[in-house]
């Protein structure tokens, strides 16, 4: 957390105005639609955060327990609301907030690309973490829930071997 938030810091110290529009949709309709969107990705963002345990993900609860000299646990593995639909609603907003714009400019585009690359590669790491913490448990809920899309794309697909792989040899 601390090293996405120092390169978000650099992100924005070192932002450069860039000129251009890509997309600029006028219809007033499909706009609201798009900011209707872009609202719903940060409230999935929020509400996704609480459902977890907010306090736990941010880190607010490690540091509460040990000002209070208590034991950290983990917190247990749950899949409620919409992490029954997605295994990741927290990034599936993200991705929604930053893709919904109804202008587009260059450097926007830019930033939802960069950000939309973190999230893959995020993914990855994460869960690579979470096979090796509850292991079984988490393998049985990646082949019954999609990733970051609502559904899945022809048959009910195996998830990749790689992450598989990568947390067997972390152990």
């Amino acid at each position: 957390m601390l090293f996405s938030s120092l390169a978000l810091l650099l992100l924005f110290w070192q932002w450069q105005p860039m000129g251009g529009v890509i997309w600029d949709i006028e219809n007033l309709i499909v706009r609201s639609a798009i900011y209707g969107l872009f609202g719903f990705g940060w409230l999935t963002v929020l509400a996704s955060t609480f459902l977890i345990d907010h306090f736990d993900l941010f880190g607010l609860r490690q540091v509460y327990l040990y000002l209070q000299a208590r034991e950290y646990t983990p917190i247990e593995f749950k899949t409620p609301g919409p992490y029954k639909i997605v295994r990741h609603p927290l990034y599936l907003g993200f991705l929604l907030a930053f893709w919904s714009a109804p202008t587009m400019t260059v450097a926007h585009l830019l930033f939802a690309l960069a950000t939309t690359g973190y999230i893959i590669i995020a993914i990855q790491f994460e869960e690579r973490d979470l096979i090796r913490r509850h292991r079984d448990e988490y393998r049985q809920y990646r082949k019954r829930v999609p990733m970051i899309l609502p559904w899945r794309f022809g048959k009910s697909r195996e998830p990749a071997a790689t992450v598989e792989q990568n947390a067997e040899t972390a152990l």
